[in-house]
């Protein structure tokens, strides 16, 4: 329950510095984005070792770490372990902030990018999350594990009400269209809740996974990055080992395979029956059978894949934090850094560029070159913007002054 935030405790926040390892677990999910939308696919999954192993690593990884990471950043905005006392203006400015995201994502997906645009779905997770900054410590960790856990069984059972039973999931972004028609609103509705590429019963775990650790633990004491980073990778360990488990030792995958020949059977002959049916769905699970929550596959929004996802997202963030700490650190880290200060700029720039690249230059198959290509045009541009602007207040990037100056204005 949400606890009003008159009778919340406040304690005056003191003035702390920017977290640069923050940044740089931010810039590492933008580019880790830009290898799942750009680089090669994995061909031989993450047990094939080698370049497979890199390529599988942002496989769903980026995305989640770029949700929690937001929650995060929300949280420490608000004062994290410290909260700052709740204005007037603050839901004006919510409001305001995630019109914006929601205005830029959908022009984004109305040019057909070749990925899914998340920045409108974005717009709902930030709106959704501003009643829990209300509530205390142990109520909001009590929800994010809940909604980890939960949130995906809800998907699992709605699916087949808005017509996903079999398949349908895993991919689309709402467009600007979509809003001037009742079959438009129905589909940002379909996209946003269940069969989107980052739904929210699936992706809102995240940001509350995200909100929960920038209210419970001050990165800026000087454990706290390495003991983020030890819970984060026994959260992972636990997401990925308990799926791994239960179907390998336990029977979960024979149970699968047994259900796939009813539910799915075009797939049955193929060399790997689950592996088939998610690619068809861009990783997503159908709702055929109550064992496909366990498995913990990128993109399937299961408890067990979602669990290990943030878990990942937290070491990183532990770990960049921390070795933000030291000056040799904070100088290895300049080049997510930059990047990361800048993630809406650069997020928007790359679609924008796939989309002139494969219209104009007819860009079908990338690989590695194209990969590396695209990340060091990123970090050089966001560097020199940094450095030509370095004493005004359009340092932070382009969109980033311009949200901020939005929002401004709303407090």
């Amino acid at each position: 329950m949400t606890t009003p935030a008159a009778v919340v405790p406040v304690v005056p926040a003191r003035p702390a510095k920017r977290l640069t390892g923050l940044d740089a677990a931010r810039g590492l999910a933008v580019l880790g984005m830009f290898v799942v939308h750009i680089g090669p696919h994995p061909a031989g999954g993450p047990a094939a070792g080698g370049a497979d192993l890199l390529l599988s690593a942002p496989q769903g990884r980026a995305s989640a770490a770029f949700a929690l990471i937001a929650g995060l950043t929300l949280a420490v905005a608000r004062g994290g372990t410290r909260p700052r006392p709740r204005t007037p203006g603050t839901l004006r400015t919510t409001l305001v902030r995630c019109g914006i995201l929601a205005a830029v994502g959908l022009s984004l997906a109305s040019l057909h990018p070749p990925v899914f645009v998340i920045l409108g779905f974005y717009a709902v997770y930030f709106l959704l999350a501003e009643p829990f900054t209300r509530l205390r410590p142990p109520a909001l960790v009590a929800s994010a594990a809940a909604s980890v856990l939960l949130g995906p069984v809800l998907l699992y059972g709605v699916a087949p009400a808005f017509g996903h039973l079999t398949d349908g999931r895993g991919s689309g972004a709402p467009e600007l269209p979509d809003l001037i028609t009742p079959d438009g609103l129905w589909r940002i509705l379909d996209l946003v809740l269940v069969s989107g590429a980052y739904p929210v019963l699936a992706y809102f775990p995240y940001v509350l996974a995200g909100l929960a650790l920038g209210r419970t633990v001050d990165l800026h004491r000087r454990t706290a990055p390495w003991l983020t980073a030890a819970g984060g990778t026994a959260a992972a360990l636990l997401g990925y080992g308990f799926s791994h488990l239960a179907l390998e030792n336990w029977g979960a995958r024979e149970a699968l395979l047994t259900a796939v020949q009813d539910s799915h059977p075009w797939a049955a002959a193929a060399e790997d029956p689950l592996q088939e049916i998610l690619a068809g769905q861009f990783g997503a699970i159908p709702a055929t059978d109550w064992g496909w929550l366990l498995v913990s596959d990128p993109y399937s929004q299961t408890p067990p894949e979602i669990l290990g996802s943030a878990g990942v997202a937290v070491a990183l963030v532990g770990l960049a934090v921390a070795a933000g700490r030291t000056r040799p650190g904070r100088r290895l880290l300049t080049p997510l850094t930059v990047v990361g200060s800048m993630a809406l700029t650069a997020y928007v720039g790359h679609v924008l560029a796939l989309v002139a690249l494969t219209r104009l230059a007819g860009w079908e198959d990338t690989g590695w070159r194209e990969t590396v290509w695209f990340g060091a045009v990123t970090v050089a541009g966001c560097w020199t913007w940094q450095l030509v602007w370095r004493d005004s207040p359009v340092r932070r990037g382009p969109l980033e002054y311009l949200m901020h100056t939005a929002v401004g204005r709303a407090r």
